[in-house]
């Protein structure tokens, strides 16, 4: 994470096809504050869902529902306290509305691959981009790479949900760049081995967002920031409110990072979520899970362990039930009718995904174990929407309802695992248990990826992490310089 040229040849070869395909690369700030920077080509008329170098300027939170125009503030929900059984308002933001996945994971994706790029350690002719995720990350990256030309290799474990692996044949140039590795969500250790077989051939560059710390850098900056806005315009309405706490399950753990910059202006809570079937962060445990999208029995690189300051378990049990409660016909019909629960919030919970509702569920175990008030602000993300888990929902049905889902049913759900909701497994971290955590790091980056001990130990102290933020004007300056080379489109620089 230098922000230096590597490799002088290579970068001119990025700067060629970036050429070839009319395109420009966004800075972080760019995409950080998309209405205050530059205001990158005209996207009138052109499709998010189009392999178009144009959607990499949408790779942001501020899209509106279409995903087609500009929003002045990052779209979120607001949970009332009917819902939630907590009189915390819960702000979920919405991942749904980034360009061609669906998904904010190709924000980690375009974070990745840009230093790649513009230092010159990736050569879109002739290198192949090899993205290890458990399913929106490994999209994120075949479709950023499939805009430059260069071949996205998606590996991914086989138990992930249909429709990933849908989008994946629909995209991706060869077949046989859709790696399925054994097992399912818990099982990221066998990513990482078919990667190190994969890694053996040097035009591999092997992208892997659990410990590329540009992913780190690019949430923290990006996704921080959106956060940041959405709270501000709700404090204008409610000058009571304050930040009490932002929610993530760790995943990668470059979501989490956002909580590192909110800390600095609002002193929140950062907590981390994890399924309570595979609870590594709460005790060391492992085990499997269905919540998708938040790969776990290990502790990413990139996790910013020691500014951690509590851990929740959720069950997945709760996050497929509600899967299915909130998109079923005889579920919406129950929360809007007996519920009395706003018609509107009930359809919005379509940009909703199973990680989503993961986060919702720890988030309103926060607010209980904490007793959150109605001036506390509790923020989570939905990193996908529902639409992604269309057979998983079908699948669960079949399995626990096979005589038909009714109301009474329904009602069932909801007290369950809505009302009946409590502060069980939240564990706050002092100094020690953030030691115990960021130790269980060692087994997978020392011992098994051949990290430095140095390297690895470095991470404890806060300096190392506010040493990457102080590089981002250098990033983005090398990324303007490379625009410049590019030379087609031209920049409006600002300081």
């Amino acid at each position: 994470m230098r922000p230096i040229v590597i490799d002088h040849a290579r970068r001119r070869a990025a700067v060629e096809r970036l050429r070839e395909v009319k395109g420009t690369l966004p800075t972080l700030t760019d995409l950080a504050q998309p209405d205050q920077s530059n205001p990158g080509p005209d996207l009138s008329g052109v499709d998010p869902d189009a392999p178009d170098a144009a959607n990499l300027w949408r790779v942001h939170w501020y899209n509106d529902a279409a995903r087609s125009a500009r929003s002045s503030v990052p779209g979120h929900l607001v949970l009332p306290s009917e819902l939630t059984g907590v009189e915390a308002p819960i702000v979920v933001l919405i991942g749904r509305r980034f360009p061609m996945i669906g998904a904010h994971k190709v924000l980690a994706a375009y974070g990745c691959l840009v230093p790649r790029l513009v230092t010159g350690q990736f050569d879109p002719a002739r290198d192949r981009a090899v993205w290890p995720s458990t399913g929106n990350y490994c999209r994120g990256g075949v479709a950023i790479s499939r805009i430059l030309g260069c071949r996205g290799v998606a590996v991914l474990p086989a138990g992930m949900s249909r429709e990933r692996f849908d989008w994946l044949r629909a995209w991706v140039s060869d077949p046989g760049d859709i790696i399925r590795t054994p097992g399912s969500e818990s099982n990221v250790k066998e990513i990482y081995d078919r990667c190190a077989e994969l890694a053996r051939d040097p035009d591999n560059v092997i992208l892997n967002q659990f410990s590329e710390f540009a992913n780190y850098l690019i949430h923290y900056h990006c996704t921080g920031r959106a956060f940041d806005r959405v709270f501000r315009h709700l404090w204008t309405g409610h000058r009571g409110y304050r930040l009490a706490a932002f929610v993530s399950a760790t995943g990668s753990a470059g979501t989490i990072a956002a909580g590192d910059f909110l800390k600095t202006l609002h002193q929140s809570r950062t907590v981390a979520v994890e399924a309570l079937e595979c609870p590594t962060l709460l005790c060391n445990g492992y085990g499997e899970h269905n919540i998708q999208g938040i790969g776990d029995k290990h502790i990413p690189l990139i996790h910013n362990v020691m500014n951690t300051d509590a851990v929740v378990g959720v069950s997945d049990r709760s996050s497929d039930a509600l899967n299915h409660l909130f998109h079923s016909d005889v579920g919406r019909r129950y929360m809007t009718g007996r519920r009395r629960i706003d018609p509107e919030l009930v359809r919005e919970f379509d940009s909703i995904g199973i990680s989503g509702l993961a986060n919702i569920l720890a988030s309103i175990k926060l607010a209980k174990h904490f007793d959150l008030g109605p001036d506390d602000v509790v923020m989570t993300v939905a990193t996908d929407g529902a639409s992604l888990y269309d057979t998983e929902r079908r699948a669960y049905e079949q399995r626990r309802y096979p005589y038909g889902f009714d109301e009474v049913n329904a009602g069932e759900t909801f007290g369950r695992h809505l009302d009946a909701i409590a502060d069980d497994h939240v564990l706050e971290l002092g100094h020690a248990e953030r030691k115990r955590i960021f130790n269980l790091g060692y087994y997978t980056w020392v011992e098994q990826q051949g990290i430095s001990v140095d390297d690895f130990d470095r991470r404890q102290d806060q300096r190392f992490w506010q040493g990457l933020v102080d590089t981002i004007p250098a990033w983005d300056r090398l990324i303007d310089e490379f625009n410049d080379e590019v030379g087609h489109a031209p920049r409006r620089h600002v300081s």
